[in-house]
């Protein structure tokens, strides 16, 4: 995605004002921090002067040394035909794909394709100018439509558009016939330089343009002189000033109303590692394994503070703390009774699975404070390349600001959200009820208790092993074959500190292939272990066997099965599509049913030597 966004409103001559939104990239890059302190940050030559921190912010030399011993880290790969046409292939790929979108020849634009159809109406289409790529599947072209922006502007990659590339812009959408164009610039650098520069040259051109700068990170604690960094807050800016126009408010209105919503808004970023920029062998920074990099940008660059790895709860909770505290110059004023609109942003390399865990704890802990969330977006919508982390956002609402939050829009990358507030809603239903049981009749006692030691050293078998058999997997499938064991285990004995279980060898079982379909989950490769086992244990069926020998063959042959698998070739499952010359290892669902067997084993041979 791309992650800074200007947006100018433009309305038909003598009209109402519509909107033109440009997103563009800072110059150059923030350095990395030492994690030692809140605010030590390390400045890199390319550092613009107005950017980088005060003088008490430095690190101590000490620390510094410590950073330029750090391991090296290499760069991710990236898939592309050239690093300096990767955001002109980008843009066009994302055009090519959407057919309400159309290039600017010659510029890094993209224009909603009616463009010429807003003339003389009088209410105003916002336009969307970024200037960093994403790799991720929600680009900034995919908020151009009706209600929200027109179009995009383009930079290379972290560097915001060209004061040719914006001033083009601007003329395309006067000529089709506006009225006005209000930029709303991320405050950085460079975006406030190159549009500044282009608003100048529009006006003395009789184009009408204001400009607004949104900053809106949390980050810092105290007054800088360069103010606060915009971010993906910014989304959030767009649509309001998107519904304002296509309602058909004035120019002036617009700029006024969207500059008090941006001054209720704050946003704070967390990353688990670093990016790299296309063509750079280097990351962006380096971050130990155990830590985590607090308030960081959208740019690769590092944050104001490090901390270690914790838990997402806790994380969340910390993120959540220094945005809200009152002490911070940059602190978004939420309170028990606030009603807020939460984002919960992907920078880029996050999984869907640690976005909802993530989305989970910050509805939880907001909820917790007494805070209304009165709508949650939960997205990809203002990324730095691939970087594995993510930024929370909360804007003050009230019902006048939820109706232009909820306005209609076209554009294809704003989540369809249910028009409800979040807090309130009941989220949970009642489980089915479960067919009524047969009575057992059977009594308890000594079995039962037998049964219970059995299913322990079983569990704690499994448990033991969780390790060794998900590294077995990762030969042949996806690594969890040992978590898959210790999940079922787990809530065996959860089931065991709920009562003793059943006498009855056969509701036993029955009790626990129900529990192990609900829990386990995945898929195991056992069979050939068990079915060799099963071949011993026929023998149980003749009169007079004997218990203990026909097992220990029986464990045995699961045994020998288990490592015969090591020399088979899987037809089923992860393994059949991974090459046989990589599978030099014994199946871990074989040696797991192994390991069982030979802990029933054991544990019935101790209890009868007692």
């Amino acid at each position: 995605m791309w992650d800074r966004v200007l947006l100018w409103f433009i309305a038909p001559l003598g009209g109402e004002v519509g909107a033109l939104c440009a997103h563009c990239e800072q110059i150059c890059l923030l350095a990395a921090t030492s994690g030692a302190a809140a605010t030590c940050t390390v400045l890199r030559p390319r550092q613009h002067p107005q950017d980088r921190p005060s003088s008490g912010s430095s690190v101590p030399r000490r620390q510094l040394s410590l950073l330029a011993s750090a391991p090296p880290t290499m760069a991710s790969k990236k898939l592309m035909n050239s690093v300096a046409g990767c955001a002109d292939d980008a843009l066009a790929g994302l055009v090519a794909c959407n057919p309400n979108l159309q290039l600017l020849q010659g510029y890094r634009v993209a224009l909603r394709s009616d463009l010429d159809s807003l003339k003389g109406r009088g209410q105003g289409r916002p336009y969307d100018s970024r200037g960093r790529l994403s790799i991720l599947p929600d680009p900034s072209p995919g908020f151009i439509g009706k209600g929200m922006l027109t179009g995009v502007i383009a930079g290379a990659v972290f560097t915001a558009p060209a004061v040719g590339s914006i001033l083009a812009a601007i003329r395309v959408v006067a000529q089709a016939g506006t009225a006005g164009i209000l930029l709303i610039v991320k405050n950085y650098t460079g975006d406030r330089l190159n549009f500044g520069l282009a608003r100048e040259q529009a006006r003395a051109e009789g184009i009408p343009v204001e400009m607004v700068v949104i900053g809106d990170d949390c980050a810092f604690t105290t007054v800088r002189k360069t103010g606060r960094r915009g971010l993906c807050g910014t989304v959030l800016i767009h649509k309001v000033a998107g519904a304002l126009a296509e309602a058909g408010v004035g120019l002036k209105e617009i700029t006024e109303r969207v500059s008090v919503v941006a001054k209720a808004m704050g946003t704070l970023g967390v990353s688990l590692s670093f990016c790299s920029v296309p063509g750079s062998s280097k990351p962006t920074f380096n971050l130990a394994a155990d830590e985590v990099e607090l308030g960081l940008g959208i740019h690769g660059e590092a944050g104001v503070r490090r901390i270690k790895m914790a838990t997402a709860d806790q994380i969340v909770t910390l993120m959540l703390d220094h945005m809200t505290n009152s002490s911070s110059v940059s602190h978004v004023s939420v309170q028990s009774g606030s009603s807020v609109v939460l984002m919960v942003n992907n920078l880029g390399g996050l999984s869907v699975l640690e976005l909802g865990i993530v989305a989970d704890a910050a509805v939880r802990t907001l909820e917790g404070r007494g805070v209304k969330v009165a709508r949650a977006l939960v997205g990809t919508f203002m990324s730095s390349l691939e970087m594995p982390g993510l930024s929370l956002t909360l804007l003050l609402v009230d019902e006048p600001l939820l109706k232009l939050i909820d306005a209609e829009t076209t554009a294809s990358a704003w989540p369809n959200m249910p028009k409800v507030s979040v807090t309130g809603r009941k989220r949970t239903r009642a489980a089915p009820s479960r067919p009524s049981e047969a009575p057992d009749f059977t009594t308890e006692g000594l079995i039962s208790k037998r049964m219970a030691l059995v299913l322990e050293r079983v569990c704690t078998t499994l448990l033991d092993l969780e390790e060794y058999l998900n590294a077995l997997d990762r030969v042949s499938g996806d690594g969890d074959c040992g978590t898959t064991h210790s999940r079922a285990a787990r809530a065996i004995q959860e089931q065991l500190r709920e009562g003793p279980p059943p006498a009855s060898p056969a509701k036993m079982l029955s009790q626990l292939s129900l529990l192990l379909l609900e829990k386990m989950g995945g898929s195991s490769g056992a069979l050939d272990s068990l079915w060799a086992a099963g071949q011993e244990l026929q023998a149980l069926r003749h009169p007079n066997a004997n218990l203990f020998h026909i097992l220990t063959k029986a464990v045995e042959s699961a045994e020998a099965a288990a490592q015969a698998t090591k020399d088979m070739t899987a037809g089923a499952g992860r393994a059949s599509y991974i090459n046989s010359m990589k599978l030099d290892q014994p199946d871990p669902g074989a040696v797991a049913a192994a390991a069982i067997l030979r802990a029933i084993l054991e544990v019935l041979q101790n209890l009868e030597s007692l």
